[in-house]
């Protein structure tokens, strides 16, 4: 019975926690069962703490006892996984840098604190690139994540172990953040639900940069309900967030609950600008049938983004400057050339050129929040191309398209980060490789609950989610064998 716990969605494990249907300690032990038999074969989740996890599970079950009164967002002792750039009290925390292999924080971020408070059990640290810079999970301290859908192929980044973690049913719900796709990428590789919500959604601290809205943290999961379940136990106003937004009267998980259809969306096949793989292009737009039959008016459109690639590079890059530009003067040799590169393209830029960004991501949002007077929705796809090779750093090319950073080839992601949207990926077909590829829903500003209840509608017609959680399959398709 313990080693099907693992095939449960989240709403249902914790619906049965709270009816004392199953305990904390029976999912803690069900979650590294899993991990045992799984994780030789994907890297997902290398840092483990199972002493930690199980103390936590033991004090929720006897506060149970006692009859201790319960948040509403309460996760009743669901474990879930958090992203190694969160520093969790106690935990190796080494953000895929060398520099940190050996960092234990002496205290956790505000948003793990939230979590637990709100009955989450951290399990583990999720992999991820080094500074979560680049969309393939890959660094120096443990390696690289392998996808569960082909073991050969990258399963994205920068939250890739998050993803996999969910996917391959390690966890029920993982931790994941989003700059310029890191969510949306890795749950488009992986067939998994990420979402990048509004800025403040949910807090995050202490941090370098607490006013900056390009870097927001978010849920990922095997489906949309539990995604929602799981911003609402993320969702809190906090007095160390200076961007944090108090949680909306209705809760996420009844907003899906009760969604109905979008009446007109926008759907955009590269933004206008970005070149798409044919295959990944196809399914998205196939995939949009499930909208018509609900009787959704679908137009081609996008906003105007003709500048996004350029703000989005220049106000990275000062980002990447202003946190790092101390470890570039004393370990620049520890550091991977990407991290390198985008450093010193933010030392190289003046005040003019970083103020003319920030003018121009204003007309943008402008532009974009105009744009959303016509139309509920903006669809697009996730990424621009399937899964690629696990061992290959990051795209080159796309369609006779060469790309000159390692980031530009998710400019179909980071264009969006920068209306200060709610976006999320969602699963809408699988290729003739059998490969996972995902469309993104953004919906206006602070409008959460719009992009779920969508997602949610759409998912409950495609039916993907029923593929998940998956056993790790070999490039030829055939399950590996698990402990």
């Amino acid at each position: 019975m313990s080693q099907d716990l693992y095939q449960l969605s989240a709403t249902d494990a914790v619906e049965r926690l709270k009816a004392g249907d199953i305990t904390p300690t029976r999912l803690v032990e069900a979650a590294f069962t899993r991990i045992a038999a799984t994780d030789k074969h994907l890297n997902a989740l290398p840092t483990l703490c199972p002493e930690r996890a199980m103390a936590h599970a033991k004090r929720i079950e006897d506060e149970n006892r006692r009859g201790v009164a319960r948040p509403r967002a309460w996760l009743g002792g669901l474990p879930i996984s958090i992203k190694d750039l969160m520093p969790v009290e106690g935990v190796r925390t080494t953000f895929g840098s060398p520099i940190y292999a050996d960092h234990v924080p002496n205290e956790s971020d505000i948003l793990v604190e939230i979590l637990e408070a709100n009955g989450a059990i951290v399990i583990g640290k999720s992999n991820t690139p080094e500074f979560g810079a680049g969309a393939s999970t890959f660094n120096e301290v443990f390696g690289k994540t392998r996808n569960p859908w082909n073991v050969a192929k990258s399963c994205a980044g920068s939250s890739g172990g998050a993803a996999v973690s969910v996917a391959a049913g390690q966890v029920w719900l993982a931790h994941g953040s989003d700059l310029g796709g890191s969510l949306r990428t890795p749950a488009s590789f992986c067939g998994i639900v990420g979402l990048r919500p509004s800025p403040g959604r949910v807090p995050r601290g202490p941090i370098p940069l607490p006013f900056s809205s390009l870097l927001v943290n978010g849920p990922m999961a095997r489906n949309v309900p539990d995604v929602a379940l799981f911003l609402d136990a993320m969702s809190a106003d906090h007095p160390r967030d200076p961007l944090a937004l108090p949680p909306p009267s209705t809760s996420f998980a009844q907003g899906v609950r009760e969604a109905k259809p979008p009446k007109r969306i926008a759907y955009s096949r590269n933004l206008g600008q970005f070149p798409i793989d044919k295959e990944v292009a196809a399914i998205c737009a196939g995939a949009l049938r499930h909208f018509t039959d609900m009787g959704t008016i679908i137009e081609e459109a996008e906003p105007d983004l003709h500048d996004a690639v350029e703000i989005f590079q220049v106000l990275r890059a000062a980002k990447f400057a202003a946190e790092r530009a101390e470890l570039l003067r004393t370990q620049r040799d520890k550091l991977k050339p990407e991290v390198i590169w985008n450093i010193e393209k933010g030392l190289r830029l003046d005040g003019e050129t970083i103020g003319r960004a920030e003018i121009a991501r204003g007309a943008l949002y402008d532009r974009v929040c105009r744009f959303f007077e016509r139309y509920d929705l903006l669809v697009c796809p996730s990424a621009i191309v399937p899964p690629f090779d696990v061992d290959v750093r990051y795209v080159e090319a796309v369609e006779g398209v060469r790309f000159d950073n390692y980031v530009a080839w998710i400019g179909i992601t980071f264009a969006l980060t920068l209306t200060a949207c709610p976006v999320l990926s969602v699963p809408a077909g699988i290729t003739v490789s059998g490969l996972p590829v995902g469309i993104q829903i953004m919906a206006p500003p602070r409008a959460d609950a719009a992009a779920l209840g969508a997602a949610a509608l759409f998912e409950q017609a495609s039916g993907l989610a029923k593929r998940l959680p998956l056993d790790p399959l070999s490039p030829s398709g055939t399950k590996l064998p698990l402990v």
